[in-house]
Parts: C-alpha cells; sequence; structure tokens
C-alpha cells in the first residue's frame, strides 16, 4: 500500500474519532436539556436580582427583547438598562417598553463614553458601581436576546451548589430571513450551542449569565473588567482563577434574531475569534485546530477521490467513502439538532424549519466558511464593535480607535416616532449606596 495511504488512513481515523465525540457531546446536550426543561416550573424565586442590560444601537426585534426582559416571572427583581449616551436610537424603545410594565422597577443608566475600556464593559461598570444593599443576585443580558419568562428563575436556580460560582446561558440564532449568510452563521453557532453541557465548557457568555452579589464583589469582577474588551472571557479567567465554576442552564438559551450579509457574518465571525484569540488563546488555538482540521480533511477528501478518479486510480473510493461517512455523519447531527431545537423553541419550530433542512444538508458549505473566517483571525488586531473600531494589544489591553456617529440615526428614529431622544436627567430610580462618577446620569 502506498505511503500517502497510510497517512490519510491514519488521518482519517482521528477524522472519525473526533467526529463520533461530537455526536456524542451533542447527545448528551439533548439528554441534559430534556431534564433541565422539565424542571422549568419548579424553579423558585431565590431573592432580589438586578438584571443588567447594557445596550447600543437598534439590535433587530429590539422592542420583543425589551418587553420580553421586563416581562419575567421572577417576581423579585429590578431592571437596569446602560446606554453610552441618552442620544442612542436604543432609548426611545426603551422608555416605552418601561412606560409598558409600570409595575417592575427599571431604570435607564447613561454610563457616558469609554476611554479606556470596551463601551459594554464600560457600561457593565457603570451599571455595577451601586448595587443595591437588597439585592442578593446579578444577571448580564444581551439586548439581541429574547427571553422566556422562566429565564431569571432558571438562572439563579442554577446558582446551586456552592461551588457553581456562575450560571450561563447561550444564543440561538433566529434568521429573519432565508439568506445565505443568515443560515450559515445559524449553522456556526448552532454547532456550538450544543457542545454545551452539565459540566463543560466551563466558559460563560456574557449574552445570558449571572451570579451571586457576594461572589461578584469577591472577585472583584469591576476591576478585572478594567481596560478590557471581553467582558465574557474576562469573567471566565476571574472565575476560574477563583476556584468556581461556570455552569450552563438549558432553561436560559436565548433566541437571537439575526438578519446579515456576507460582510456582516465575517465581521462577526472574524470578532469573535480575534477576541478569543487574546483573551482565551488555548481555546482559540483549540478550536483553530479542530474546525480547521475537520473541515480540511472533508474538502481534502473529496479533493483526493477527484483527482483519484482523473488519474485512474484504483483507490479513488477510499478517499471518498471516507468523505461519504463524514458527511452522512453530519447529515444526522443536523437531524439532531433540529429536534433539540424544536424542544427548546416550539413556539418558533415552523418558522425555523427551512433554516434547518439548510443547516442539516449543507454542512460542506459552512464547514468551509467557518475555515475560512478562524483563518483570518490568525492575522490582525483591529476590530469593529457597535459602530466602534478597537485595536487589541497582547494581554487584552485595548485603544479605541474611531467612532461612528450615531446621531443620524437617533435623529430619524424620533422623526418616526415622535419620542424625544434628549432629555434631562432626573434623580435615579435606585438608591445609591455611594456618588456616582461625574460622567453617569440617571435616566428614568
Amino acid at each position: 500500500m502506498d505511503a500517502w495511504l497510510w497517512v490519510y488512513l491514519a488521518l482519517a481515523g482521528l477524522a472519525v474519532v473526533q467526529s463520533v465525540l461530537v455526536t456524542l457531546q451533542m447527545w448528551e446536550h439533548r439528554r441534559f436539556a430534556r431534564n433541565r426543561l422539565r424542571e422549568v416550573d419548579t424553579y423558585p424565586v431565590r431573592g432580589p436580582a438586578l438584571l443588567v442590560i447594557p445596550c447600543r444601537g437598534m439590535d433587530e426585534g429590539l422592542e420583543e427583547n425589551l418587553a420580553a426582559l421586563i416581562g419575567q416571572d421572577y417576581g423579585d427583581f429590578r431592571v437596569r438598562f446602560v446606554v453610552e449616551s441618552a442620544d442612542d436610537p436604543a432609548c426611545a424603545s426603551i422608555r416605552r417598553a418601561m412606560a409598558r410594565r409600570p409595575e417592575v422597577p427599571c431604570e435607564l443608566l447613561v454610563a457616558g463614553k469609554a476611554d479606556d475600556s470596551g463601551q459594554k464593559v464600560h457600561n457593565l461598570r457603570a451599571a455595577t458601581a451601586e448595587i443595591p444593599p437588597e439585592i442578593q443576585f446579578l444577571a448580564f443580558v444581551d439586548s439581541d436576546a429574547r427571553l422566556r419568562p422562566h429565564w431569571l428563575r432558571a438562572m439563579v436556580g442554577r446558582l446551586q451548589p456552592a461551588d457553581v460560582a456562575v450560571a450561563t446561558g447561550y444564543r440561538w440564532f433566529f434568521p429573519s430571513r432565508y439568506s445565505a449568510a443568515n443560515l450559515i452563521l445559524y449553522s456556526i453557532n448552532a454547532n456550538y450551542s450544543l457542545l454545551f453541557g452539565p459540566k463543560t465548557p466551563d466558559f460563560v457568555w456574557g449574552g445570558s449569565w449571572a451570579i451571586r452579589r457576594d461572589k461578584f464583589e469577591s472577585l472583584d469582577m469591576r476591576q478585572a473588567w478594567k481596560g478590557t474588551l471581553s467582558d465574557d472571557l474576562v469573567a471566565t479567567r476571574v472565575v476560574r482563577r477563583g476556584d468556581g465554576h461556570a455552569r450552563f442552564e438549558p432553561a436560559c438559551l436565548v433566541l437571537s434574531p439575526l438578519d446579515t450579509g456576507w460582510a456582516g457574518m465575517f465581521s462577526f465571525l472574524r470578532r469573535q475569534y480575534i477576541i478569543a484569540r487574546y483573551y482565551s488563546p488555548l481555546w482559540w488555538a483549540f478550536a483553530l485546530a479542530v474546525v480547521g482540521f475537520a473541515g480540511l480533511f472533508l474538502w481534502g477528501s473529496v479533493g483526493l477521490a477527484l483527482w483519484g478518479l482523473a488519474a485512474g486510480s484504483a483507490a479513488w473510493w477510499v478517499p471518498g467513502g471516507m468523505a461519504a461517512t463524514l458527511y452522512f455523519m453530519t447529515v444526522g447531527r443536523g437531524f439532531l439538532r433540529a429536534e433539540i431545537a424544536r424542544r427548546y423553541f416550539p413556539d418558533v419550530a415552523a418558522r425555523l424549519h427551512p433554516v434547518q433542512v439548510f443547516d442539516t444538508w449543507a454542512t460542506p458549505l459552512v464547514a468551509a466558511v467557518h475555515c475560512l473566517a478562524l483563518a483570518s483571525s490568525t492575522v490582525g488586531r483591529h476590530i469593529t464593535w457597535r459602530a466602534i473600531q478597537y485595536r487589541i494589544f497582547p494581554g487584552g489591553r485595548i485603544r479605541l480607535i474611531r467612532r461612528e456617529d450615531w446621531s443620524p440615526a437617533a435623529e430619524q428614529i424620533e422623526a418616526e416616532t415622535g419620542a424625544p431622544l434628549r432629555h434631562e436627567a432626573p434623580a435615579p430610580h435606585f438608591p445609591a449606596r455611594t456618588a456616582p462618577a461625574p460622567s453617569d446620569t440617571f435616566v428614568r
């Protein structure tokens, strides 16, 4: 047998083992999710909670997202929205959401522009500078997440036993259009979503997580965030150093409306991986190796089979058969993802069906795009996030390079809704324990 064939067969064995392990992890996710989702109605209210939502600009489906945020069935909770500026286009939507549910204690905090941190991190630090004394739990949600009513109960309930420092959910994209970019990004994200299990990975996702107030303060999370760009990877690092664990809660997997183009899709993926490269290099290297190997081996097998056919080689069927085997294993995982998604989100299952058909059968295309996005993250240190361009330095320190002007969007929304975005700032709704920083303003 030719030496190249022995090498190929060894790589094929690795590819099959990797595929089997991924499948088993998804099956374990399914088992764990089924058990946890059956218990949703039993999750109790454990104590006063503060729900913090950093906002910038108009997310897809923002009005519905805000309504779901305020509409939690937890009972004993408060909501704190935080924006960079009173001119932010999101302010009008936030104020309308607050007006619809006056019985829920809500406030809008204007944090000011960041100068030494990412804007989201700056907003989070401003929002947690003064925490009401009765608050026992802090929960954090991105404005593009659409929560289910049980989200806060399930999140706080997952903060058991005592060694669980953080409870985390994750996103499940919900494409608004069946465009190629939306479908590919949905598929890449869905694959990552199902790698979460009862104990793996020990990772915080910043769009849906919670922490005990005493743990937040003892870990000095606000200080750890200072001067950084990534809230969740920094939180992950701090929790691990503090001998705690981050645990996944399936009931806190959130829908995230999605509508992007090719440029937006690549920008999103590249940004995620560049941030990981600086804040979690081992995880980034692992993803590069695993995703790169799987994609390159699949497409390499197809290429070898075609080359063998063209050259008249009798061994063409070896790479051809391996490519077919790996492909149909991914198809099986696609059906598994679709079944899990129906359990998570039965109310939108019909609208997700065309997306899941693509996710199931278009794996080679998705793998190629994913590999390109990962490869692009090996170079460069500039990213654009929420219309702000940053440069990242070794160790995760950053410098803000440029801001987009949000005024035209704000003026357009004001003209369309008639809701003024510029206003005076009255006293804060929550009692403050210490004086706010000079740049901080509360808007009720």
